[in-house]
Formats: structure tokens, C-alpha cells, sequence
């Protein structure tokens, strides 16, 4: 499952981007974007520091653009899980 989110594209140009400003993009409560992180839905924040996380904005945009073309909760979750070996294959 390709998405033009990803790192290997110079358009989208990946930021951090903290939990008020993902909850101000996604119109999702606090608990609702947990709960979907929990469900595998949403990418996981990841640590910036000792008491401090962010999100990684193009796989944020990705979850919102498969949203917006309705997609399944399976290929929402599929989508997740490539997001996040990207970052393996990343770091």
C-alpha cells in the first residue's frame, strides 16, 4: 500500500508536530486519538525526549487522506503498519 506521505517523497517534508496540533488537524479528542492509536488507526507519537512526544506529520496527513477517501478500518490499519516499518527502515 503506497501513499505519497512518505519520506521518499521531496514534495512532503516530515515535521513533529505535538498532541494539540494533531487534535486541532485530525478533529479528534484526546481520548479518541488514543483510543485509535490503541486500535492501530492512528500512528504512535514518538519520544522527543524524557517526558516529551510528538507525531510525524506526513504519516498524520496519510491516516487523514485515507479517512477522506474512505477507507476501510483494515486498510487504515494496514496503512498504519507501513507507516511504521518506514520508520525502521528510516532509523
Amino acid at each position: 500500500m503506497s501513499n505519497t506521505y512518505t519520506t521518499n517523497n521531496p514534495k512532503y517534508t516530515p515535521r513533529i508536530l505535538r498532541k494539540p496540533e494533531v487534535i486541532t488537524l485530525t478533529n479528534l479528542s484526546k481520548s479518541t486519538l488514543y483510543n485509535r492509536i490503541k486500535k492501530g488507526l492512528m500512528p504512535p507519537a514518538i519520544s522527543l525526549g524524557a517526558r516529551s512526544v510528538g507525531f510525524i506529520s506526513t504519516e498524520i496527513h496519510a491516516v487523514i487522506d485515507a479517512y477522506c477517501q474512505e477507507k476501510t478500518p483494515e486498510q487504515i490499519k494496514a496503512l498504519v503498519q507501513e507507516l511504521i516499518q518506514q520508520r525502521k527502515k528510516i532509523a
